[in-house]
């Protein structure tokens, strides 16, 4: 008898190794992801059974899109967008594949500063905290219970107890260390913090690839932040391994921060079933600065794939030059060849990464691309004095993007990720002279992975096999 079960026991492991490859096989969102998952399914079972329980869904199924049941928010957007239509004399690039990335239209009126470094950025966001009349919506993927992270539930507090509405939201994965007592005291002192509702929970239980990386501060509808900031002290430069911490958000006015909070409130409808959508203001007052903007944000719940069309969109629209800070550069195969196009076809496309390790498989994986895209031209400068974490791009003169999408598989496939797009003079040379200072402080790659110490040239190409993951 207990053979018997054994048999059926061990005949049931393996159906459902069948069946999860088949499912790896129709639903994996790039064909290398696909080929890694049944190959390794087949090859070693009964490791990689638990691990695609955890990490093998490559889609959202049932991700409910907010702005379906938000249609008064998405028209009178759309009528913004008839009323702030983009000048094209002034745009000078053709605007409808960020449009449909975003799957909203960009619209003049707005203004922009750049935010550089942790110290600066969250000065600002505790200023316009401190300010707030009406309400202050919060997300980030890690918040932290150190010095900052209290700071900041500190101002919190403080505007909840002047009757500012202050609604908060974080990723399970990203903030699993902040202990629950963090959010006890906020919910103490009136603040809202979004809470699950198990209706909406995932299939299995400890399926981790879906993570929400986004990072915005909305006040009273007026003004938005977003960025590559977390809260924490290693963000302000407080870690002694990480050193001076560097990094990019951006402050945002006009009608872009509406956008912006409608991404929030999908996100705060998608963890808590409530649509908060009367209780907002969504009419952001003009910038005089005019620049056309547009919120793309992206996620394994869209149709396509938003993230990756978003850098290879830009990549072809490069006349002279694509500049790119990223973390992590672990791109998929699309993207590779754009990157190597561009160059070929002699525009200066540089990215910037940085020399010091946060997690290990990405910056090692990340050795096993340069080689291919240093030969056709692309330059690769490595950031010194401390931890590299912005999320940047220029392109020409035309276009600036700033905010939370890495340049790996793992941000513009399995993350929700969120950018701030500027099709503007003035914020593209901001972002130029801000990257200008950030090449001074690199050192540039000349030569490959040959190169590279014993441990990089034989880690890299076996972390290599893990990027659809990473």
């Amino acid at each position: 008898m207990w053979v018997m079960l054994g048999s059926l026991a061990v005949a049931g492991f393996y159906l459902l190794t069948f069946y999860f490859a088949y499912q790896a096989a129709v639903t994996a969102r790039t064909p290398q992801g696909s080929v890694g998952w049944v190959v390794f399914l087949l090859a070693l079972p009964f490791v990689a059974v638990p691990a695609y329980m955890v990490l093998g869904h490559h889609r959202l199924r049932g991700y409910i899109i907010s702005r379906r049941e938000a249609r008064q928010v998405v028209e009178a957007i759309r009528e913004a967008a008839v009323r702030h239509a983009p000048d094209p004399d002034r745009t000078r690039m053709v605007l409808e594949p960020f449009e449909y990335c975003a799957n909203m239209p960009a619209l003049r009126g707005n203004g922009a500063d750049l935010l550089i470094d942790g110290s600066d950025a969250f000065q600002a966001m505790f200023e316009a905290i401190d300010a707030a009349r009406s309400y202050v919506l919060v997300q980030f993927y890690i918040i932290r219970n150190d010095a900052l992270g209290r700071a900041f539930q500190d101002r919190l507090i403080a505007a909840a107890a002047r009757g500012v509405r202050v609604k908060v939201m974080t990723d399970a994965v990203g903030s699993f260390g902040l202990p629950g007592r963090y959010f006890t005291t906020l919910r103490a002192a009136g603040v809202e913090v979004a809470r699950r509702k198990r209706r909406r929970a995932p299939r299995f239980r400890f399926q981790l690839n879906f993570r929400n990386h986004r990072k915005m501060v909305i006040v009273d509808g007026n003004a938005g932040f977003t960025g590559g900031l977390n809260v924490g002290d290693e963000y302000i430069g407080l870690d002694s391994y990480f050193g001076p911490w560097r990094d990019t958000n951006i402050r945002l006015r006009g009608p872009v921060v509406s956008q912006l909070q409608l991404i929030f409130v999908e996100d705060w409808h998608w963890v808590t079933g409530e649509l908060p959508l009367r209780d907002l203001n969504w009419e952001a007052p003009l910038d005089p600065a005019d620049a056309t903007g547009l919120i793309v944000a992206t996620g394994p719940g869209d149709e396509s794939e938003t993230g990756n069309l978003l850098f290879f969109s830009a990549l072809a629209a490069a006349q002279s030059r694509v500049w790119i800070a990223s973390p992590y550069f672990v791109p998929d195969s699309d993207i590779l060849t754009a990157l190597r196009h561009a160059a070929l076809r002699g525009v200066d496309v540089r990215v910037l990464v940085p020399d010091r390790v946060d997690h290990w498989l990405p910056w090692l994986a990340a050795w096993s691309y340069f080689d291919g895209v240093m030969e056709a031209g692309v330059r690769v400068f490595r950031y010194q004095p401390g931890f590299m974490h912005q999320k940047v791009f220029v392109v020409d003169d035309r276009l600036a993007a700033v905010g939370s999408t890495n340049l790996d598989n793992r941000s513009v496939l399995l993350n929700f990720e969120a950018m701030a797009l500027f099709f503007d003079a003035e914020i593209a040379q901001q972002v130029e002279h801000m990257l200008e200072m950030d090449f001074e402080r690199a050192e540039e790659m000349y030569e490959g992975i040959a190169s590279a110490p014993i441990l990089v040239r034989y880690a890299a190409p076996l972390a290599r096999l893990l990027s659809p993951l990473l």
